[in-house]
């Protein structure tokens, strides 16, 4: 009962109540998914052209690219077209944030997010109202492809699960958010033992999480031979998924894997349908575009760095921005007869996990999140732990790194490590990318 009256009674309250077009955008993306490409592509170039101008108006970060390269908006007709306008980076990002801020919007209505990211490093971002509606749609979508739907609980396998506070917050929760969480921070025999109680008792009917979170934790069920666990979908996202990772949590759960690709800079890219051939782009809300080393387009199949402007952010352009992960895409359609483009391969974001003293493991990626976001002053770190008693960090400074800050990193890591781990920091000029174009941020060589 309560997870229909969340679907059907719930839901559209809360969006009615915060004046939201989620749900709405929701319903128009549910029916462009099986639009033909052609149409499909239409209208992501008109999305495309309007922030084009909206930009070169009103941002000045790319009024000044566009000025500098004599570019117009009108002068981008084309796909060829657009690769006169330079590549973004997060160093650019971090140098210009307040230029990249549309002068239409006020900074402090505007929601912001600070993330770490896969490649460690540690971005301040902002979005207008209208663009976190869009982005919440593209995932309610995505996550339908996946079994779930509109109001069934979650079990979350994720790091630093949120906390509601306020009323509006736990209301939120217990209704519409409806999920349970197991913090990857501290992956151990005695956490999963009890979030296995609890999904006994909660049941929820889908997960979501890191990939490789989720095939410790169907490692853990598998090795103490717990069945009863049934999901109608399981959503794995943040790092890649490897295939060996997916066929042992598809044979715990007796559930397929829909795999995910998103970032905090630009929401959802590109998420697997029921057929799990590839990742269907996200065309109606992002550009995606793959490029080689001197950023001209590659031919499908070949493997390219991923590129991609927002059509949604009005407040934040993000344009040609490059996301620092490499992938491939085919244009052969999908057997299930939607119009969305694939990403054929993800490569990069394999995420170590570090292993504490007692036993228990800790998820890389939620480690460089947690730290990124709470101590200021540090530009990108990268953890390598060589064995159990010690912990070594390299660590760029930020612009803002002050004489307390990395005591603070210490302390920080501390809390997760304790007392006996010896943590030392290394200064260094920057965190070297392999060769697939990605950053390890955590290794763990043990």
């Amino acid at each position: 009962m309560m997870e229909s009256l969340s679907r059907h009674v719930f839901y559209p309250l809360w969006d009615f109540k915060d004046r939201s077009q989620r749900l709405k955008e929701w319903q128009a993306l549910e029916e462009q998914q099986w639009w033909p490409a052609d149409r499909l592509r239409m209208l992501q170039w008109e999305r495309l052209q309007k922030l084009l101008a909206h930009a070169a108006e009103h941002s000045p970060f790319y009024r000044d690219i566009f000025d500098k390269h004599a570019i117009t908006p009108a002068s981008i007709q084309s796909e060829d077209d657009l690769l006169s306008i330079p590549i973004t980076t997060k160093s650019d990002i971090r140098n210009n944030l307040e230029r990249f801020i549309s002068d239409q919007f006020d900074r402090n209505k505007l929601v912001s997010a600070k993330t770490g990211g896969s490649t460690g490093f540690s971005l301040q971002l902002y979005f207008d109202e209208a663009c976190q509606e869009r982005r919440n749609a593209a995932q309610l979508m995505a996550d339908r492809w996946a079994g779930w739907d509109l109001g069934i609980k979650k079990a979350a396998i994720w790091g630093n699960p949120p906390v509601p506070s306020t009323m509006k917050q736990k209301l939120r929760h217990h209704l519409l958010d409806r999920t349970i969480y197991l913090d990857t921070m501290n992956l151990n025999e005695t956490s999963m033992g009890d979030f296995v109680k609890r999904w006994r008792t909660e049941q929820p009917g889908a997960i979501f999480g890191h990939a490789h979170s989720i095939y410790i934790f169907a490692r853990y069920l598998r090795d103490h031979e717990i069945k009863d666990l049934r999901p109608r979908g399981i959503v794995a996202t943040s790092m890649m998924l490897l295939d060996h990772e997916r066929k042992a949590i598809e044979q715990v759960f007796n559930c397929p894997v829909t795999n995910r690709y998103g970032c905090e800079e630009v929401g959802l890219i590109a998420c697997e349908c029921e057929e799990h051939r590839g990742m269907h782009l996200n065309l109606p809300h992002l550009f995606v575009e793959f490029l080689d080393r001197d950023n001209k387009p590659v031919k499908p199949g070949e493997p390219g760095k991923i590129v991609v402007t927002d059509l949604n952010n009005f407040a934040m352009p993000l344009i040609r921005y490059r996301v620092e992960d490499v992938g491939s895409f085919t244009d052969e359609p999908c057997a299930c007869g939607r119009g969305l483009p694939i990403l054929q391969r993800l490569e990069g974001r394999v995420a170590d996990f570090l292993k504490l003293p007692d036993g228990g493991q800790v998820a890389g990626i939620s480690l460089i999140e947690r730290t990124l976001t709470k101590v200021p002053g540090i530009k990108q770190m990268q953890l390598v732990q060589e064995d159990l008693t010690s912990l070594k960090i390299n660590r760029v400074k930020g612009s803002d790194h002050k004489p307390n800050t990395d005591r603070a990193l210490i302390s920080e890591l501390q809390e997760v490590f304790g007392d006996s781990v010896s943590i030392t920091i290394h200064d260094v000029s920057e965190i070297p990318q392999e060769s697939s174009g990605k950053y390890r941020f955590a290794i763990c060589k043990i």
